[in-house]
């Protein structure tokens, strides 16, 4: 659902994310884009994405249901791209649907429409509150990865969790570059 390559590559990545954390950007821009490019599309990595919004981030819950929603309807990597490469546009008001209405056609807006209707936060006063909602389908996902990252434990945004060859690493946190990334990726699968 909000996965990127073939279960079967020998490293799984996993990365806690929240899609308002601008080092959460910066790691999509400047790792995660070129290692899907790469890493993922010949099959050496299996990636991903854990929802992990943050209480501060008071828009981060709606982009993390428009991204499930999408999930649910095959369209996650466009709508991930999307939040990621706008956050700075979003961010300031909350208004994401323009943004991943220009990544998905109409037909595929209006079936992710339904899916979040009922869903979003509604601002108090222009505050939202960046909460669960008990009768938004899409929030027990959500739940699933928070309850998932809390175990790791996710003190920060971005947090990744490697498994190689069914040995999983200590959890790391903060922005990688590629380079950087693709040394430590090679690393293991020198081992």
């Amino acid at each position: 659902m909000k996965t990127f390559g073939v279960k079967s590559a020998p490293i799984t990545m996993e990365v806690f994310s929240d899609y308002q954390c601008p080092a959460c950007r910066g790691f999509f821009e400047n790792t995660l884009r070129y290692m899907i490019n790469d890493y993922v599309a010949s099959g050496k990595v299996y990636l991903v994405h854990r929802d992990f919004p943050l209480p501060m981030h008071p828009y981060s819950m709606d982009a993390a249901r428009w991204a499930n929603a999408a999930g649910r309807i095959g369209r996650f990597e466009a709508v991930d791209a999307a939040l990621f490469d706008n956050q700075d546009k979003w961010t300031k008001d909350g208004s994401m649907e323009q943004y991943i209405a220009a990544v998905l056609g109409q037909a595929d807006l209006k079936r992710v429409q339904k899916l979040v209707q009922g869903c979003l936060t509604q601002t108090v006063a222009l505050k939202p509150v960046a909460q669960t909602n008990p009768s938004c389908e899409l929030d027990a996902f959500i739940a699933q990865d928070q309850a998932l990252g809390k175990q790791v434990p996710v003190n920060s945004t971005p947090t990744i969790v490697i498994t190689y060859k069914g040995q999983r690493y200590p959890p790391m946190s903060g922005m990688f570059t590629w380079p950087i990334m693709k040394q430590y990726l090679d690393s293991l699968m020198a081992q």
